[in-house]
């Protein structure tokens, strides 16, 4: 039988599995650039770079090999704009009796793809992704009958699996993580390594183009493009990243520094996310450095952690709770999103840094989106719809699977507690001990009323009065209960008042 093998943008590895027995001489490899993927939120001109030169790249290396691709683009002018109807073009061009396609990563796509079948009048073969180290199936018998889903312990429950970092039962070094190394500020004389990156081929010069034509009105720039847009590059990437950044990469890895966009962090989810890379390979890379004495057991532990625990456990928490997830809002949450998550135009300087990088390389790090962003919309009491679609919108590594538990349930707390025990609430004080943002903003971390003050300082306790029903019984949250009871009335209505003074602004 003759197959049409249909490859989403996210899908770019030659073992996902629709690929895996691919017939040369008579299947056809179909990939679409459609407009309905590229607008359903408006996304950064850096991410539609990205992922459109990644996915032409990729049908090069395809065609290559000697196999047949059908690839449409989206300026073709006979391009139809949805997954769906340059399926139903394509099954008479390749005369396929059947399509051939891996599960894809977002909810919304698989309810159009369950309807392709009836819509073209041609079997459809959904294939599991097993590009993934634990199977949706594996995370559903772990959850099963629990009341709470904590990362930690699925994530000890693959390292006994893979054996990563095992010694027979026991976790090396004795212990599963190692996080309170993991803590430290940047010193004021660390030099974190330069990340050139990759400049722009021939393919991608010819996306930028077409981006900047058809997507001008998107948030974003492209002019600093430099991602890796192939295997081989993504692939030097991670080696990168192994042999410079992950030695320091643990301790440092919550560190923040005004210009430096990278750090020791690896800027390698774009790649994981698209299938440049794999998370095995990606995994035992840094494995091996720790066996051959290149990188220390901390710094590994919570490299692998992030991976093989906390992307996998994401993962299954989106497809457990979908399509639900995101309708909850725990806090009531209804405020809109600031413009200065768009333009950057505050005083905050902890947040103008932040948005500089989103808008230069749709790219911060994971404390900057958790402590800075995330933490200033929790407190603030935005709406979580908006917040979620903005993460959607401005990082290249943002497909739903992965950005909407991060934030609905992580960043904002707004499932009421199925990911995270507590609420990631912090004043001024966490951001001026682990950055040196606060050196030369106009608010001072110290300050906590008053003109100079931090405004997350009296955001965080205004949010703790705001929802203490829903928050004074956690075991978590029990020590600054404890010091908001020792407040005086007159302080706390000096707080709400500067709060309100300020959200009111927004």
């Amino acid at each position: 039988m003759t197959n049409l093998r249909f490859i989403l943008g996210d899908q770019l590895s030659r073992s996902v599995s629709s690929l895996r027995d691919v017939d040369p001489s008579k299947d056809t490899i179909l990939m679409v650039e459609v407009a309905e993927e590229a607008t359903y939120v408006r996304h950064h001109k850096a991410k539609l770079v990205f992922i459109f030169s990644a996915m032409r790249h990729f049908a090069e290396e395809l065609r290559r090999e000697g196999l047949r691709v059908d690839y449409v683009r989206l300026d073709d002018p006979q391009n139809t704009g949805s997954f769906a109807s340059e399926l139903k073009r394509a099954i008479p061009r390749s005369r396929a009796g059947r399509v051939v396609i891996t599960e894809p990563g977002e909810w919304r796509v698989l309810q159009g793809i369950r309807d392709w079948e009836n819509q073209t009048g041609t079997p459809v073969e959904i294939r599991e992704d097993d590009r993934f180290l634990s199977s949706l199936r594996e995370f559903n018998v772990w959850a099963e009958g629990r009341k709470q889903y904590r990362m930690e312990f699925f994530y000890r429950n693959l390292r006994r699996k893979t054996g990563w970092l095992m010694n027979g039962d026991q976790p090396e070094g004795g212990r599963w993580n190692y996080d309170i190394e993991n803590r430290k500020p940047l010193p004021d004389d660390c030099q974190p390594p330069q990340r050139k990156g990759f400049p722009p081929d021939k393919i991608t010069r010819e996306v930028m183009e077409l981006v900047k034509e058809r997507f001008a009105h998107h948030f974003g720039e492209i002019n600093n493009f430099r991602w890796a847009v192939d295997r081989d590059s993504a692939q030097k990437a991670l080696k990168v990243f192994i042999d410079v950044c992950l030695p320091t990469f643990g301790q440092y890895q919550d560190a923040m520094k005004a210009g430096e966009d990278f750090l020791y962090h690896s800027a390698l989810s774009p790649y994981l996310n698209c299938g440049l890379l794999l998370p095995r390979e990606v995994c035992e890379s840094a494995l091996q450095a720790f066996h051959e004495g290149e990188a220390p057991l901390a710094a590994v532990e919570g490299f692998i952690r992030q991976i093989l625990g906390w992307r996998e456990y994401i993962r299954g928490i989106y497809w457990l709770h979908m399509p639900e997830y995101p309708k909850s809002n725990y806090f009531n949450a209804r405020r809109c999103l600031p413009g200065f998550y768009w333009t950057g135009d505050t005083e905050m300087r902890c947040m103008r840094e932040t948005i500089r990088s989103t808008k230069r390389h749709a790219y911060t790090h994971h404390i900057q989106l958790l402590m800075i962003t995330g933490n200033f919309a929790l407190l603030a009491g935005i709406d979580p719809a908006q917040v979620e679609e903005w993460y959607l919108i401005v990082y290249a590594d943002a497909f739903e699977w992965v950005e909407l538990p991060n934030t609905h349930g992580m960043a904002l707390h707004a499932d009421g507690g199925i990911i995270g025990s507590k609420p990631y609430a912090a004043s001024g004080a966490y951001i001026n001990r682990m950055s040196d943002y606060c050196s030369g903003c106009a608010y001072a971390p110290t300050t906590k009323l008053g003109p100079k003050a931090c405004p997350y300082n009296y955001l965080y306790w205004n949010f703790l009065m705001e929802n203490q029903k829903q928050l004074e019984h956690n075991p978590r949250m029990r020590m600054s209960y404890r010091n908001l009871a020792r407040m005086s009335t007159d302080r706390r209505k000096k707080i709400r008042a500067e709060a309100n003074t300020f959200l009111g602004a927004l």
